[in-house]
Order: C-alpha cells, then sequence, then structure tokens
C-alpha cells in the first residue's frame, strides 16, 4: 500500500489555529506602536512649533510671543511631512511673557489625549476623556514620556 503525501486536516487546523493566536497577541501591540509613533511625531511637531515661537519671539518688535498659528507661519497639523494628518497644531496662547502649543488629536488617533508644550518647559499630555484640563499643572496631565 503507498502512502498518501500531504497534510491532513487536522494538521491545517492546527496551523492555522497557531497563526491565529499569534496574531491575537501581535496585533493589539503593533497598534499601540502605532499609536505612541504617530504620538512622537507630533511632539516633534510641537517642538518645531516651540522654535518658532522663540524665533518670532527675538524677530518681534516690541519682544511678544505670536498669539495665534496664523501670525507664527506655522502648519496647522502634524506630522509635518505626509498626507495623512492625525493632529492639529494651535497657539494657545501667545504674549510678551510667555506662550503654550497644543495637538489636539483627530482621526485614527483621536483617543490618544492631547499634547501640551509651555515656554516654560512643561510639556505634557491630557486624557481624551478630560476636556476640562487646560495647564500642565491640571491634576491628569501626565509628562510626555508616560505611556
Amino acid at each position: 500500500m503507498s502512502k498518501a503525501n500531504g497534510f491532513s486536516l487536522i494538521e491545517l487546523l492546527i496551523v492555522i489555529a497557531i497563526i491565529g493566536i499569534i496574531a491575537a497577541i501581535a496585533y493589539p501591540s503593533y497598534q499601540d506602536h502605532v499609536t505612541r509613533t504617530r504620538r512622537a511625531d507630533a511632539q516633534a511637531a510641537l517642538m518645531q512649533m516651540s522654535q518658532a515661537m522663540e524665533r518670532a519671539y527675538t524677530e518681534a518688535s516690541p519682544s511678544a510671543y505670536p498669539s495665534s498659528i496664523a501670525d507664527l507661519g506655522f502648519p496647522t497639523e502634524a506630522p509635518l511631512d505626509g498626507d495623512t494628518k492625525f493632529y492639529d497644531l494651535a497657539v494657545l496662547s501667545g504674549s510678551g511673557t510667555g506662550y503654550a502649543i497644543a495637538a489636539s488629536p483627530k482621526g485614527a488617533q483621536a483617543g490618544d489625549g492631547r499634547l501640551r508644550y509651555e515656554s516654560t518647559g512643561r510639556r505634557c499630555r491630557f486624557p481624551a476623556s478630560d476636556s476640562s484640563a487646560e495647564a500642565c499643572t491640571h491634576a491628569s496631565a501626565v509628562s510626555w514620556d508616560a505611556r
């Protein structure tokens, strides 16, 4: 009698089950990584915006920070390069003594929470559920470095 070559149905089902288990573990980790990467792009955009704010301050006469992103002449969305944008950038306040800038998530990033950078060097992230938080000293604020 000759033996048949190939895989049995049971062997094929076991391989499919193993692939399914691996995918169920890997996909959420991948999604978390994508979210953190997009957040890092927005953080980099805020740092570049901060540099533009400082440049505008030194060039203004009398010295004052721009009070809007239109006055600054900076892009209104992040990431700065690429077609798909995941954050809206804004100047929250600008005066002769300081400024606050922010990145608000949108689209696929909408549940991530708002980012804020202040002229004092404070940088924080607010949970998406807290729309009342305004300053990095607010109780719900966490460091940019926190996951």
